[in-house]
């Protein structure tokens, strides 16, 4: 069988469209690459279509000429680095950037971050995860830093997480270091909401699932939100009699909105967190 195989080696040397392979076919590729084929004989001496890229001398169907068709990747190479080469590659993102500022001043917009990726997926690695966030946010003073965003109707709210990031320094020249009033909450029964709400996803809107109709939630008032002369948010509310609806919208997603009423002010707030947001 060895005189055969030889045999068959020399023919091709001496007729090479009796055999075809890549020499003829003029085909040689990098990595795995399931178009690079050529018609004739494989090194596992069986006849038909044989490949002449990179993977094939791991999968054993390279044409019978490949090594000397082929000489970038001989066998010793692929033997080598065949492991690293053909292993997924999973994308590998770094670390989020800073969060921007809101798009505009004294109305509800945006604020986002994005990340960079360091690596691209490849070989079927697992795919890139977002890279870019959004959340809603609303600035309180003008470039000129005048105070604004306290006229807003109905009261804007967001989840309470967002409440360790903002500074009142940062948000409303107008607080002083020296203020340091410790806000106040409200606490409300909701009573209507839309079904926006409960479509939310994205990892920082995801809180708006948790509004239901008829429970109590706790939203805090503290500073920039609180204006420095009123020493109170807008759409607290404190001025109804409990029986009159109010109107609140979600910060991040405008079609996200309801009612609810007053229940009552209270120094702290104590509902679970998936029930504690903050004005805005």
């Amino acid at each position: 069988m060895r005189t055969l195989w030889m045999a068959l080696c020399a023919l091709a040397r001496l007729w090479p469209g009796a055999l075809a392979g890549c020499a003829e076919a003029g085909r040689c590729c990098p990595g795995r690459d399931p178009t690079c084929f050529a018609r004739g004989w494989r090194l596992d001496r069986v006849y038909g279509t044989c490949f002449c890229d990179e993977a094939c001398r791991l999968t054993g169907d390279c044409c019978f000429d490949y090594s000397r068709a082929c000489p970038a990747w001989p066998a010793a190479r692929t033997q080598v680095s065949a492991p690293c080469c053909f292993a997924a590659r999973p994308c590998i993102v770094g670390e989020w950037s800073p969060w921007s500022g809101c798009a505009d001043q004294c109305k509800p917009t945006a604020r986002v971050r994005r990340r960079p990726v360091r690596q691209e997926p490849l070989n079927g690695g697992a795919p890139c995860p977002p890279l870019e966030e959004r959340a809603g946010c609303l600035e309180y003073s003008t470039p000129e830093g005048q105070d604004c965003g306290h006229s807003f109707v109905p009261a804007f709210i967001t989840t309470s997480a967002f409440n360790k990031e903002r500074t009142r320094q940062a948000a409303s020249p107008q607080w002083s270091t020296d203020t340091e009033d410790a806000g106040y909450c409200m606490e409300f029964k909701t009573e209507s909401l839309t079904p926006h709400c409960a479509m939310e996803n994205r990892p920082l809107t995801r809180w708006m699932q948790y509004l239901r109709e008829g429970y109590t939630v706790c939203v805090d008032c503290q500073p920039p939100a609180m204006n420095s002369m009123s020493l109170r948010c807008s759409g607290d509310g404190l001025d109804s009699d409990g029986n009159q609806t109010l109107h609140w919208q979600a910060i991040g997603n405008p079609r996200c909105q309801g009612t609810w009423k007053k229940v009552r002010r209270v120094d702290q707030c104590s509902c679970p967190a998936v029930h504690s947001f903050i004005f805005i």
